[in-house]
């Protein structure tokens, strides 16, 4: 990570940390980099209901269009759709002012390249590069050269009909409630499920972004639990503020993260011959209960760092088709090149309508491992080269051995160093958690 780009994006509370003068920055280094050498210099940029996408669309497009390079606006849109219409349309780069599942009081501004791909950590320390060391360079455009913006009314649109055609079956007979907590998803989510044919209960579907993620979506699903037993209904579905994840609910009102989703897509592909090398992506953070049952079904799992530009990275390379987070990042390579929430929920009732199971059914292929967290206050948050540290770490990994893991790492944000485990008996797990953190405490406290 750089000094402005983080896991995902520059993000900060808007109009401070994210100011507009920062934004104008940003969108013109940004255009500069992902534009040069490109035939048609244009850039889409998309954004979430936030009262502050405004202001900073609008800082990005004077920033982007200072260069000579045009603005294509597509106003209020998940990020999937962005990362689908940057590829579809014929421009070099595409942006989304999004925090995600973040506050109302914070944004954030991620770029795709002309392929719909985020920008790796190398791309991103470029485009910090010139705005710390070469903004002078940039070229100074004036008169008929300045660029232009422009609206494209039908976006929205387009996503959605391309959504349609990823599917084979309609969803008549099936009940839906769909959270679209305030944000990108509010028009698009309930829309694509009516029309193809699902009973829709739409909640917190209004265009109202001063609500983005408040007591709603993927990170405060406990209203959708509720409605979904209330109403009797076959699936909930919980999209975050930009639509690029999604967690689901069972029709018992119990919650299907996104392990749990990618266990059931990826043994469903595998049955059916339709996962290359028998294979899904996942980061360090998805439970082990997930790589016993995709063993089960014949399956494999590659794991990346966290974060699912990683996981799409390691996809691409070696040719796999689905991977994704269990936080409900879930990636289909070959409709999308980003997580997209929307999407993930079309093929969840997909399988329910091949299958006819119950999403429950199809949850129980999968059984999640108890994890354990200790977090260790410390005064010195450097551990990798304690040799005290890493002898109690192998004690446990030897303990465990293939039915469980632990993960130690400092915290990004906190004097803390979290020890995470995970194994079969959740009494052993709290046992030998405790041993490793008595160790950090004493090798790292004063």
């Amino acid at each position: 990570m750089g000094e402005l780009f983080g896991t995902d994006g520059v993000r900060g509370e808007a109009n401070t940390v994210l100011s507009p003068e920062l934004a104008f920055k940003v969108g013109k280094a940004g255009a500069h980099f992902l534009a040069q050498g490109q035939s048609n210099k244009k850039v889409l940029i998309g954004k979430d209901t936030r009262v502050s996408g405004d202001m900073l669309e609008a800082a990005l497009t004077a920033g982007i269009t200072s260069l000579g390079i045009d603005v294509v606006e597509v106003g209020v849109v998940p990020t999937p759709a962005v990362a689908y219409l940057t590829r579809e349309e014929d421009v070099a780069a595409g942006i989304m002012i999004s925090a995600s599942h973040n506050p109302v009081q914070d944004n954030g501004i991620k770029f795709f390249n002309g392929d719909g791909i985020k920008l790796t950590d190398q791309e991103e320390e470029e485009i910090e590069d010139i705005i710390f060391n070469t903004w002078e360079q940039l070229p100074t455009i004036s008169g008929a050269e300045v660029g232009k913006k422009k609206e494209f009314n039908g976006a929205l649109d387009k996503y959605v009909n391309y959504l349609k055609t990823t599917v084979n079956h309609d969803f008549s007979g099936l009940k839906v409630v769909v959270d679209a907590a305030n944000g990108a998803a509010y028009d698009a989510a309930p829309r694509v499920l009516a029309e193809l044919g699902a009973e829709v209960v739409a909640l917190n579907d209004q265009l109202e972004g001063q609500k983005i993620n408040v007591d709603c979506g993927s990170t405060a699903p406990e209203k959708l639990q509720e409605v979904v037993v209330e109403e009797n209904a076959d699936l909930g579905i919980a999209h975050d503020g930009d639509a690029d994840r999604v967690i689901a609910v069972d029709e018992t009102g119990e919650l299907v993260d996104g392990d749990y989703i990618l266990s059931i897509c990826g043994r469903y592909l595998i049955n059916h011959n339709q996962l290359p090398q028998d294979t899904i992506v996942v980061t360090k953070y998805s439970n082990l209960g997930l790589h016993q049952a995709m063993k089960e079904a014949g399956g494999k799992v590659e794991v990346t760092k966290n974060g699912d530009r990683y996981v799409l990275a390691a996809m691409r390379e070696n040719g796999y088709s689905l991977g994704g987070e269990k936080s409900g990042h879930i990636i289909f390579l070959d409709y999308n090149t980003t997580g997209d929430g929307i999407l993930t929920a079309l093929h969840l009732l997909e399988i329910m309508k091949d299958t006819g199971q119950k999403i429950s059914q199809l949850k129980d292929q999968m059984r999640e491992l108890p994890q354990l967290l200790v977090n260790v206050e410390v005064d010195d948050k450097v551990w990798e080269d304690n040799q005290a540290i890493n002898d109690a770490i192998k004690e446990v990994e030897e303990v465990l051995a293939d039915n469980g893991r632990i993960f130690v790492r400092a915290s990004g944000t906190e004097p803390v160093i979290r020890i995470m485990v995970e194994g079969e008996d959740k009494a052993e797990l709290e046992k030998l958690a405790n041993s490793v953190a008595e160790v950090v405490e004493e090798q790292l406290t004063k």
